[in-house]
């Protein structure tokens, strides 16, 4: 699966991100790691999402 919109770090996917976050320092704490990636994803479709309204605003600018 991959992003569309970018990430926390420019041309990341969230695979990218869920194996930085496995690998990382410290404990496995399935819990932390859930919100994380909640947090990640959320913060995607958001993006996404504004990204989509301000073609829709510019293509009306347009016209």
């Amino acid at each position: 699966m991959t992003s569309q919109t970018g990430g926390s770090r420019s041309g990341s996917t969230l695979h990218d991100r869920l194996n930085a976050l496995l690998q990382g320092p410290g404990p496995f704490d399935k819990r932390a790691l859930l919100a994380t990636l909640d947090a990640e994803v959320a913060a995607r479709e958001f993006r996404a999402y504004t990204a989509g309204w301000n073609d829709a605003l510019a293509e009306l600018r347009r016209r």
